[in-house]
């Protein structure tokens, strides 16, 4: 897995992926006990809003600002998001009101949404060997994981020796020090298709989406996965600090335990997605993080919650990584940008509605009682995967084209003993999956 860091290009980018995300671990810390000192008794209620002001700034900002970035330079368009989310963190620990806090955690992630579908449909075109773009997609994961297990020890640390106001300033350093290790790449220059506007592009990735059955699977495991992740991170804060009546350091290893779960799975999931299909995989991964999810009502205590996060934590991991292989499949060069944009907004929808909806739970039902709905809709998404998802899921399907003629190019050159058959995606040449 460690082989693609050999690939200059893509270890610098890696480098400024994960200083990055360290600062933005920092941050959801810091701001869960920011909404926890603010708001008391409605702690989860205010974190949930912040977190779903966050998933609409992706949903509208991220297919829009991909429709761009396919035509900028991308270096610049990385470093300046990157200039936007320092200044913005600098921000936070000045909040005292939490319409100050929803304010500037849109900003924030208005520029995180630019930032990140650019920055994923670059990584093909610097490893296109698909053996180390899954490598890359294992490192990728676990850089997230390392993230949520580093973040909570370094926030642990600095919690004895300063306010959590000061968390915010770990942000602002990392967001800086990903714009240096940007601007030491040497970005491969990428074929930039014709300019369609931005709502073609929204509307490519979401008909490459919606007439890909992988996809429209993974659109559902979505839910799932952000059934699950919505509960951790919305109420990890409550269950240590109001439930168990633990302190804040109490909190930050708890977001460390699902962490450390979910890195444990980034580094054998290389081996076994050699060995299993993308499907399996997956589904197994949403299977633990139903079984997590249905056991958390049962928990009594703090040793309790520890396993019970660490988990959900693999189930996370197996579950969401290898979606940018079904990404990769699913899309030509051209069309990887709005595709990745279409998943990303997607994929946030999702998370759109599920931390409003634990916020409100955990208000009004009780922090316990809300793993059981949680689990209901895990379950009716899972189910719903596995029929959307056929088992046999080939790259290579024979079709036919009955609108073009017989000599035309596309038929010529994908002929295999008289049956025309390539890798199937959704095209100009292929508005619809064959049944």
């Amino acid at each position: 897995m460690l082989e693609v860091l050999k690939n200059t290009t893509y270890r610098h980018l890696f480098l400024a992926q994960v200083i990055a995300l360290i600062g933005t671990g920092l941050i959801t810390i810091a701001l869960a006990l920011q909404a926890y000192d603010i708001a008391k008794g409605e702690a989860a209620q205010v974190l949930g809003i912040a977190l779903a002001i966050k998933m609409i700034a992706y949903i509208g900002v991220a297919p829009i600002a991909s429709a761009f970035a396919e035509r900028l330079p991308r270096k610049k368009v990385l470093v300046g998001l990157d200039v936007i989310r320092a200044l913005t963190a600098l921000c936070l620990p000045f909040v005292t009101q939490i319409w100050q806090i929803y304010i500037l955690i849109f900003i924030l992630q208005s520029a995180s949404a630019a930032f990140t579908p650019t920055f994923q449909a670059m990584i093909p075109d610097v490893l296109p060997e698909e053996k180390d773009y899954t490598n890359a997609l294992s490192l990728s994961r676990l850089a997230y994981d390392l993230e949520n297990i580093i973040s909570p020890m370094l926030a642990a640390f600095l919690l004895t020796l300063m306010s959590y106001h000061n968390l915010f300033l770990g942000t602002v350093l990392g967001f800086i020090g990903s714009a240096l290790f940007v601007v030491s790449a040497k970005l491969p220059v990428a074929k930039v298709p014709a300019f369609k506007g931005v709502y073609s592009r929204i509307k490519q990735g979401a008909k490459i989406y919606f007439n890909t059955p992988r996809l429209k699977a993974l659109l559902a495991l979505n839910l799932a996965i952000a059934s699950a992740s919505a509960v951790v991170i919305v109420n990890t804060v409550v269950l240590v600090q109001s439930t168990f009546k633990l302190t804040e350091n109490a909190t930050t290893w708890a977001f460390g335990l699902f962490g450390f779960g979910s890195m444990l799975s980034a580094f054998i999931l290389p081996k076994i997605l050699d060995k299993f299909p993308d499907r399996s995989v997956m589904l197994t991964g949403t299977t633990i993080l139903v079984i997590g999810l249905l056991s958390g009502y049962f928990i009594t205590s703090y040793n309790g919650l520890l396993v019970l996060w660490f988990v959900l934590g693999i189930g996370y991991s197996v579950s969401q990584t290898p979606t940018g292989r079904l990404i990769r499949k699913s899309a030509s060069s051209e069309s990887r940008t709005s595709l990745f944009a279409a998943q990303f907004a997607f994929s946030h929808a999702c998370w759109l509605v599920t931390y409003p909806l634990v916020g409100w739970l955990t208000t009004n039902i009780g922090t316990l009682q809300t793993f059981i709905p949680m689990a209901v809709i895990a379950t009716i998404s899972l189910l719903l995967a596995m029929r959307l998802w056929p088992s046999q899921d080939e790259a290579l399907l024979p079709h036919s084209h009955d609108d073009l003629p017989p000599d035309h190019e596309h038929l010529q050159q994908h002929r295999i003993n008289g049956v025309h058959v390539h890798e199937y995606i959704i095209d100009d040449y292929h508005e619809k999956w064959p049944k």
